[in-house]
C-alpha cells in the first residue's frame, strides 16, 4: 500500500503547492518561477540527482544558446516556430544569458555565434542554480519514478489529476498538490531518465501526443553495387573495406543538401563522422528532421554532399578532366583537387565504376555526391526527440485541456530544434512559460514574479 507524502492543505493554508516531475532545465526553471512567487514547490525525479542530461550535454563545453538574430533563431524551430517564438519573447537568448550572469556565470559568444559559459562547464552553473532553488525553499525528492496517477477515487469516481503515484527505494508513495507540472523529457538517452514512459499514461487520459521520433540523430547508410550504372542502393551499411578503414573518421569542410516536404530544402556547410554503418555528427544532426521525414515518407533519403564547397563546379570539372597520363585516379584526385583520405574513399564507396571512369559524371558527383540513408538510428541513441504533447492539447498557459491543473514543459512537448543552444534555450523558455501558467491558474500575476536576473 502506498504512503502519502504530506503537503500543506490549500484549504487551510494560503500557500499553494505544486508538484514538478522532472529535474531537467525545464523543470528547474519552472521551479524557480514558482518558488519566487511564494508557491510551495516539491520537485521529483527518477534519478539520484537532477540535471544529468544537462551535465552530459555540457561535457564538451556547455552550449547555452546562440547569438544569431531573433528571426533566424525562431526559424530553427520549423513547424513549431509559432508557439516556441511566443515563449522566447518572454525568455529568450538574452534573458538566458542575463539569468546565468545572475548566478555568477559569465558567458561569451564563440566564433560560430554559439554562447558558452566563460569556463565552458555545466557543473558550476548547475550547482549555483540548485543553491538558489534550495534557498527559495524548493524541496527535491530523488529516486522517485513516476508510474502514473494514483488510484484514488474522487467524488464522481474519477481519478484526481493532481494525485501522483511514485516508486521509490522505500516503496510506493502518493503525492497530491494544487497543481502538477510535468517536465519528463522525451525518449532519448533513457539511461539519464528520459524514456518516454509517460506517453501511454497521457494517452489513457485522452491527451493528444504525437509519436516520439529521433531528432539530432545519426542514420544508417547504403552503398550501391559498384558494377551498376547508377547509384542504386543494393546493400545496407558500408562495405567491409570502407567500414574497417574509415569508421570513426571525420569528414570535414563539406556541405550537405537535401530536399524537404512542400518544396523546402536544407543546405549547410560543416562536417560529419563516418560510423560503423552510416553517418552522424553536427552536419547530419542539423539535417536530421529533413532526412528522417523523407525516410518516413518514401523509405529513404538522399543527402547530396559537396566534397569541395570552396571550389566552383567549373573548376572541379576542369581539374578532373585534366589528362592524368599513367597516374592512378586516386593520385590524380589528390594532386589536382586535394581529394584524398576519407573523401576519396567516399567517392569509391558511393559511385559505380562507370561514374568513376567518366570525368564529367565524376566531377558532378564531387560537387553533389549522393549519400543514400535508409533509417535513423534508434531514438535512445539520439541527442533529442521530436513529437510529444501537442500544443493543441493545451491551453495558452501550458495546461492540458483534458487534465485541469496539469501543465507540461520541456522536451516532452511536440517540438524539435537543432543543436547549437536551441534545445536548451527553448526548454528553459518552456519552463518559464509553464511556471507562469501555473501562477495564472492560481490567480497570481506572473509579471511580478519573473526569473531572477542581475540587479
Amino acid at each position: 500500500m502506498s504512503r502519502p507524502i504530506p503537503l500543506p492543505d490549500s484549504k487551510s493554508s494560503p500557500t499553494r503547492t505544486v508538484a514538478i516531475v522532472g529535474g531537467g532545465p525545464a523543470g528547474l526553471m519552472a521551479a524557480e518561477v514558482l518558488a519566487q512567487a511564494g508557491v510551495r514547490v516539491d520537485l521529483y525525479d527518477a534519478m539520484p540527482s537532477v540535471g544529468r542530461k544537462f551535465l552530459l550535454a555540457g561535457k564538451g563545453g556547455l552550449n547555452l544558446t546562440h547569438a544569431e538574430p531573433a528571426d533566424a533563431f525562431a526559424g530553427r524551430y520549423g513547424e513549431r516556430r509559432g508557439p516556441i517564438e511566443s515563449m522566447l519573447r518572454r525568455f529568450g537568448p538574452a534573458e538566458l544569458r542575463s539569468w546565468a550572469q545572475g548566478l555568477g556565470i559569465g558567458t561569451f559568444v564563440g566564433s560560430s555565434g554559439r554562447v558558452f559559459p566563460l569556463d565552458l562547464k555545466a557543473a558550476p552553473l548547475l550547482r549555483a542554480w540548485l543553491h538558489r532553488l534550495r534557498g527559495l525553499g524548493v524541496r527535491f525528492h530523488m529516486r522517485h519514478r513516476l508510474i502514473g496517477w494514483a488510484e484514488r477515487a474522487e467524488r464522481d469516481g474519477a481519478i484526481a489529476a493532481n494525485a501522483l503515484a511514485f516508486e521509490t527505494p522505500q516503496g510506493a508513495v502518493t503525492v497530491e498538490a494544487d497543481a502538477v507540472l510535468l517536465a519528463l523529457g522525451g525518449a532519448s538517452w533513457s539511461r539519464l531518465g528520459s524514456d518516454g514512459a509517460w506517453v501511454p499514461w497521457l494517452h489513457a487520459r485522452s491527451v493528444d501526443v504525437a509519436p516520439l521520433r529521433p531528432s539530432n540523430c545519426g542514420f544508417d547508410a547504403a552503398h550501391p553495387d559498384p558494377d551498376a550504372d547508377a547509384a542504386v542502393p543494393m546493400q545496407a551499411g558500408w562495405s567491409e573495406h570502407f567500414r574497417s578503414r574509415h569508421a570513426g573518421a571525420p569528414v570535414k569542410n563539406v556541405a550537405l543538401q537535401c530536399a524537404g516536404p512542400e518544396g523546402r530544402s536544407f543546405a549547410q556547410a560543416g562536417e560529419f563522422v563516418i560510423t560503423e554503418g552510416g553517418v552522424e555528427g553536427s552536419l547530419v544532426y542539423a539535417a536530421s528532421a529533413w532526412l528522417r521525414d523523407a525516410i518516413e515518407g518514401v523509405g529513404r533519403a538522399v543527402a547530396h554532399i559537396d566534397l569541395l564547397p570552396g571550389r566552383s563546379a567549373e573548376w572541379v570539372a576542369r581539374e578532373v578532366a585534366h589528362p592524368r597520363g599513367s597516374r592512378s585516379l586516386a593520385t590524380h584526385l589528390k594532386a589536382r583537387l586535394g581529394l584524398d583520405g576519407v573523401k576519396a574513399a567516399l567517392l569509391r564507396e558511393l559511385l559505380p565504376r562507370a561514374v568513376l571512369a567518366d570525368p564529367l559524371r565524376l566531377a558532378a558527383a564531387i560537387k553533389s555526391l549522393p549519400l543514400v540513408l535508409t533509417a535513423p538510428r534508434p531514438i535512445d541513441e539520439a541527442i533529442s526527440s521530436a513529437g510529444g504533447v501537442r500544443f493543441e492539447a493545451m491551453d495558452a498557459d501550458g495546461m492540458l485541456n483534458a487534465l485541469p491543473g496539469v501543465f507540461c514543459a520541456g522536451e516532452m512537448l511536440d517540438w524539435e530544434a537543432p543543436t547549437g543552444g536551441y534545445l536548451l534555450t527553448a526548454s528553459c523558455a518552456s519552463g518559464v512559460w509553464a511556471g507562469e501558467g501555473v501562477l495564472r491558474y492560481f490567480g497570481k500575476n506572473p509579471v511580478a514574479h519573473c526569473v531572477a536576473a542581475p540587479s
